[in-house]
């Protein structure tokens, strides 16, 4: 992955950064940042105070709540670790130094949970060696899943020469590879479970989730907090995730590593993450009528039938809550609006997964970033047409689509596989991507139903709100810059659109969507995202992204006016350092 958009750096710090000269030509030089550029760097995340009604727990939920923050911040230490191998120890020695510019490199390393930009091509703003530790140019993309200085193609051939079972394990979710005690063969590398790997760490999380449990009223939780605890020493999470999409509860939990973004590697590896949130009961009952049309979605993708799936599993679940805390791969850079899990495609092709929407979080989002926005991209007599609604229920959408299209594929040689394996380090990009063109597709079908008529209405007016608000709001995610996955398949749609005449740019930075032309590129755009996942086409996905991952002068004209907008938000938890106070030697973690 970094070889292949290595040379869009340039732009890409352009587009995340471009009132930040210093800065850009420090990340080139490779110059360590100073305290006014790192302080400049992080107002590009809008501080927001993220707050949620806990009024109505009971005093047990109360009580778990705080032992599920307390646990959340465990979960920190974890994904620190997973990140890189020198994380750790370069926290530490980060803590004692107390000058202005030490401050700023702590709290701009506490964003990104490391050394490295997120949004600025992942490069890092410390200098080469720092107490001693040396510090790559560049997020390592084996990050600490790896033994350090691994190469990909000896640890495929390594894996690719191993028992059926053992390669499973070694391509498995929950394992690390470290260095065997051979030179050679299959004694090159060993595999190590996370319960062994984290074993300190996951005992402590495993009794603070047993407190928990203990002390919620609701059976649901119970059994999940029960479970899940259980797993972090037993490395068997099916369990647990089964638990986790029957969670009926007004305390909503998702704790434990998911996400294989960090794995830029092979994609494989999940990093630890954690949502302590509150079920926002209202809000939830509006989505259940997209439940009722699960199965006719699937059956009228654009895709070929063959590859359609003809039984989608049980209705999964879709939750809106409000967050209160995130930690780990959930609070890092780019916060996140909704997630769609879990990722174990066992789950998936028999329950489905479930979708969780953070409302808060969106309405932070929407308020400091897609607003202003809205008025640099759109033409004045399209402003009006941004909705809020539109941008919460796309969103909702795309975490839908995750759960629908190709899940299982099958090898040239006839063995079962997933596009997971197949795209390998493009599947996170490609699957992104296509998901929110599908939940695009998605949104326009139940429109033209009629299904869609009592929450975005229907017709030309909703139509143009929909679009209109897409588009703004995918100049919100290349905004972030082209490091991260949904920015990478962002570029693809918005660069792919333009060529099919769907969205047109007016040469002044300004662009507006031909409502005659953009329901037919985006089923087209959609049917080649779920073609090549229907047969795990490699090749196809990696021409697709060197052709469309790219900022073109146009966009860049956009972007560049979005010198002062904010690329996100940066929440202060303060419902839940009311309900979990922090303590030393973990004060740092509740800003």
């Amino acid at each position: 992955m970094k070889t292949i958009f290595r040379p869009l750096l340039p732009l890409v710090l352009m587009a995340a950064a471009a009132s930040l000269a210093a800065t850009v030509a420090a990340a080139d030089s490779a110059a360590p940042a100073s305290a006014a550029d790192l302080n400049a760097m992080a107002k590009r995340f809008a501080p927001v105070d993220l707050t949620a009604d806990t009024g109505k727990l009971s005093a047990g939920d109360r009580v778990a709540i705080g032992k599920l923050i307390d646990a959340a911040k465990i979960v920190d230490t974890l994904q620190l670790r997973q990140r890189w191998s020198g994380n750790e120890a370069l926290w530490a020695a980060l803590q004692k130094d107390t000058t202005p510019l030490g401050k700023a490199r702590r709290d701009y390393f506490w964003l990104n949970k490391g050394p490295w930009s997120i949004i600025d091509g992942n490069r890092s703003f410390m200098p080469a060696e720092y107490a001693g530790i040396r510090i790559p140019l560049e997020k390592p993309a084996a990050a600490n899943f790896y033994p350090e200085g691994a190469g990909k193609a000896a640890l495929e051939s390594w894996m690719n020469g191993l028992p059926a079972a053992d390669k499973e394990q070694a391509q498995w979710f929950f394992t690390t590879i470290r260095s065997g005690k051979g030179g050679k063969g299959n004694d090159q590398y060993r595999i190590v479970k996370y319960a062994d790997e984290y074993r300190p760490e996951l005992e402590r999380l495993s009794k603070l989730l047993k407190e928990a449990a203990k002390a919620t009223d609701n059976a649901s939780l119970r059994k999940f907090l029960n479970l899940r605890a259980d797993a972090f020493l037993s490395n068997d999470y099916l369990a647990s995730d089964f638990a986790w999409m029957d969670l009926d509860s007004p305390v909503d939990v998702t704790i434990g590593p998911y996400e294989t973004y960090n794995d830029e590697l092979f994609g494989y590896k999940a990093a630890f993450e954690a949502y302590v949130n509150v079920r926002d009961a209202k809000e939830t009952a509006k989505l259940n009528f997209f439940g009722q049309h699960m199965q006719e979605l699937e059956n009228n993708l654009p895709l070929d039938a063959r590859y359609r799936n003809p039984k989608v599993g049980a209705i999964a679940p879709m939750v809106v809550v409000n967050q209160v805390y995130g930690a780990g791969d959930g609070n890092m850079g780019v916060q996140t609006a909704a997630y769609n899990l879990p990722n174990d495609e066992r789950i998936i092709r028999q329950r489905g997964s479930k979708r969780v929407m953070l409302k808060n979080v969106q309405e932070a989002k929407f308020d400091a970033t897609l607003l202003p926005i809205s008025k640099l991209v759109l033409r004045p007599a399209d402003q009006k047409d941004l909705d809020f609604d539109s941008f919460f229920t796309h969103i909702l959408a795309h975490e839908i689509m995750h759960g629908l299209g190709p899940h299982a594929t099958t090898t040239k040689d006839g063995k079962p596989s997933t596009p997971r394996q197949d795209l390998k380090d493009a599947y996170s990009t490609i699957e992104e991507a296509k998901a929110d063109v599908t939940g695009l597709w998605a949104l326009a079908y139940m429109m033209e139903k009629g299904q869609l008529k009592n929450s975005l209405g229907q017709g030309a007016a909703a139509e143009r709100k929909l679009y209109n608000t897409f588009l703004a709001s995918a100049f919100r995610t290349l905004h972030f810059g082209l490091t991260d996955s949904h920015a990478r398949g962002m570029a693809i749609q918005v660069n792919y659109l333009l060529d099919k005449g769907g969205f047109v740019s007016h040469g002044d930075g300004t662009f507006s969507v031909d409502l005659a032309k953009i329901k037919g590129a985006v089923a087209d755009l959609d049917r080649e995202f779920l073609t090549i996942e229907a047969t795990g086409d490699y090749p196809r996905a990696q021409a697709l992204m060197q052709r469309y991952v790219v900022i073109r002068p146009d966009v860049q004209k956009a972007l560049d006016k979005m010198k002062a907008v904010p690329n996100d938000i940066r929440p202060a938890f303060v419902t839940a350092a009311k309900l979990a106070p922090a303590k030393p030697p973990l004060k740092w973690i509740i800003r």
